[in-house]
């Protein structure tokens, strides 16, 4: 937008040409700003530039000036990829934080499920307790209770519910009136 009294734009600048009213470059490469077109025209040059814009249709030449822009710093940083390095970087950073979340959540996912089973495994103990109560001389009911005991005994432990490597205290007490030759061992 060059004119009297104005100053050409940062392309017509650097090329050493006179500013046009017309000039393509003026709009998208102002006089404040010449390290912006400078990279471009070392990337691209400034006749590819121009061809580039002029084939556009004016709405969409800001975008393409900002994307030429860009690419032409990344080709600075990165001479062979440009902005493929860039995009490849991204996206190898996104794989790796998928992999790293559901990692995280698989551990999350196994901490409730052990949550769960401690919960279960104590509920379990409680009413084991509540039985150990049943054995005890006082009952009226002893040989019922010892049945239900050790029916629920041989069930959590055939069915895998008792979680802990060592006899709770009903399983003790069973094992004791059982037949000293079948009695299993204490860390089953």
């Amino acid at each position: 937008m060059g004119g009297p009294g104005s100053s050409p734009c940062a392309s017509c600048k650097l090329l050493r040409r006179r500013c046009a009213k017309d000039c393509v470059f003026a709009p998208y490469f102002p006089p404040d700003d010449p390290h912006k077109f400078a990279i471009v025209h070392k990337v691209f040059g400034a006749s590819n530039v121009s061809k580039m814009l002029q084939e556009l249709p004016v709405h969409q030449r800001a975008d393409a000036v900002n994307s030429l822009v860009f690419e032409a710093n990344a080709r600075a940083r990165d001479p062979v990829y440009g902005c493929v390095g860039a995009i490849s970087f991204l996206q190898n950073q996104v794989s790796q934080l998928q992999m790293q979340l559901a990692v995280a959540q698989t551990e999350i996912l196994c901490i409730q499920m052990q949550h769960e089973t401690t919960l279960q495994s104590h509920h379990q103990v409680l009413e084991l307790d509540q039985d150990d109560k049943a054995l005890l001389p006082h009952s009226s009911n002893n040989n019922i209770n010892n049945c239900n005991n050790s029916y629920n005994l041989g069930y959590a432990m055939s069915s895998g519910q008792l979680m802990s490597n060592f006899a709770s205290p009903s399983s003790i007490m069973q094992m004791q009136m059982q037949d000293p030759l079948k009695q299993e061992s204490l860390w089953t």
